[in-house]
């Protein structure tokens, strides 16, 4: 029983550790429109990540101006455009900055720098060099929208994936597909409150009751299946409503009630709160975490044709997310099922969460910074 409980006790504190992740993972959005040989680009980037990066809080007061923002313009375009190449086959495009402005995506507040670039030749394909924030957030991402013509294209740029050649003949869908589905999979690995929260439901599965080993693990697979299917009906219905610009709700909301519910699934496996009803907790919760999936896709932007498609590779990314977390954590939980130390860990992990989730939902509730950045 040793190994099974040190591999159990490795992937909850893998999940349970890293506090920096109790918000919304660091993304940019970079939209790109071709003409001939000449490229009009917007790049929408949290202010909460350039004031990071490069400070803008010029008092120190917490609170960000519009004076202060303004005054660090210059800086703010140097840093993104220095982390920013474009070519053609026919050598470097040369870009300058056509105006700063600020608009609001569902996180929060970001800079808006749009800008133009003149390329050498008329563009038939772009390569695209993204380093933005690299050596300061490994998990950032920036998120390309590029419209050509008729046609939308999109990509993911990470660190792995940080210099891209876009062909504007024909977009790419199986590999623009590809990557939603690779980012829906790693946006479950990364995001700790939607793990934490289906650990807490899954937790008591392997137990006929509180205390007691479950009979068989086909029983204990059949009550995984109910509370996993019913979390992924429910968060996939809310996701493509969003996505799809159908409902709407505030990313404080939103986040702060996902933190509610990791709070309420964990302490379900202390007090009874709805311990016979994991399923149907499952699906209401379910609702609110499939807003928070969506939060990426929508602040994209994407045209309806590249949405439809980058959303069902999307989904399909966290559904084989979630499957990797069941198959590592049910196996390991079964074989230490009847053990006194699974029951000490049910019950002291579910406390953590508990603990961990509570300021969570306290940062996000009140826009605090209790645990790092």
């Amino acid at each position: 029983m040793g190994r099974p409980l040190l591999l159990l006790l490795a992937l909850l504190l893998c999940f349970a550790a890293p506090p920096a992740y109790a918000h919304k993972p660091s993304d940019s959005y970079l939209s790109l429109a071709i003409h001939g040989a000449q490229i009009d680009g917007q790049w929408d980037i949290s202010l909460r990540d350039l004031d990071f990066a490069i400070g803008l809080d010029g008092d120190g007061d917490g609170r960000l101006t519009w004076d202060e923002i303004r005054a660090r313009h210059p800086a703010i375009a140097t840093y993104a455009l220095q982390r920013l190449t474009l070519a053609t086959a026919r050598g470097a495009c040369k870009v300058g900055v056509v105006e700063q402005l600020l608009d609001q995506h569902t996180d929060g507040a970001y800079s808006v720098l749009r800008w133009r670039a003149d390329c050498p030749a008329t563009i038939t394909s772009l390569e695209i060099g993204y380093r933005l924030f690299a050596e300061l957030d490994p998990q950032h991402k920036g998120l390309l929208r590029i419209v050509h013509g008729d046609s939308t294209g999109t990509a993911i740029f990470d660190p792995e994936h940080a210099r891209q050649t876009l062909s504007l003949a024909a977009p790419d869908r199986l590999g623009q597909f590809a990557a939603y589905v690779k980012n829906g999979a790693w946006h479950i690995w990364i995001g700790y409150d939607h793990i934490l929260f289906l650990l807490s439901l899954l937790l008591p599965a392997v137990l006929a009751a509180p205390g007691a080993p479950a009979a068989s693990l086909r029983a204990a697979f059949v009550d995984v299946l109910k509370v996993v299917s019913a979390f992924t009906l429910a968060h996939s219905l809310t996701l493509t409503l969003a996505s799809l610009s159908v409902v709407a709700l505030p990313s404080r909301w939103v986040e702060s009630a996902i933190a509610a519910s990791v709070v309420l699934a964990a302490l379900n496996n202390l007090l009874p709160l709805f311990r016979g009803r994991r399923p149907l907790a499952a699906f209401a919760f379910g609702l609110i975490h499939g807003f928070g999936f969506a939060s990426v896709l929508g602040d994209l932007g994407l045209a309806q044709a590249s949405l439809l498609s980058s959303l069902l590779g999307f989904n399909l990314g966290v559904e084989l997310g979630q499957l990797c977390i069941v198959a590592l954590f049910l196996p390991l939980a079964f074989a230490l099922r009847a053990t006194r130390l699974y029951r000490g860990l049910f019950s002291g992990g579910s406390a953590l969460i508990a603990l961990l989730a509570t300021v969570w939902l306290v940062e996000r509730a009140f826009d605090l910074r209790l645990l790092g950045a």
